[in-house]
């Protein structure tokens, strides 16, 4: 994968996100700019989810760790380097966890 195509991919990825975001009747703020979509929760915690251009990897910080995705073509998402989970249903599990948002995404 080119950085051109990585960063598309990154690109439609936050961009997603951020629609999704917008749907949220929860109480949250997010902060986009520089390869980095910051995730603030009313409870005082914030996921930051950020571009990794030299290992193309889309990278996540939240209250429960931290985490690489790589693209995988076949699935159409980015997929976990630790134990192969799907980025959006994952990140939709920590928003619920960690700052109790709904998100359909």
């Amino acid at each position: 994968m080119t950085e051109s195509e990585f960063n598309a991919l990154v690109d439609q990825t936050m961009e997603a996100l951020e629609l999704a975001l917008d749907e949220v009747d929860a109480d949250l703020d997010y902060e986009s700019g520089g390869g980095v979509l910051t995730v603030e929760f009313d409870n005082g915690s914030s996921m930051v989810f950020s571009r990794q251009p030299p290992a193309r990897q889309l990278w996540l910080a939240a209250r429960s760790g931290g985490y690489h995705f790589e693209y995988d073509e076949a699935a159409g998402d980015w997929r976990s380097t630790r134990d192969d989970t799907l980025l959006r249903p994952f990140v939709v599990q920590q928003m619920a966890q960690q700052g109790g948002v709904e998100l359909d995404w």
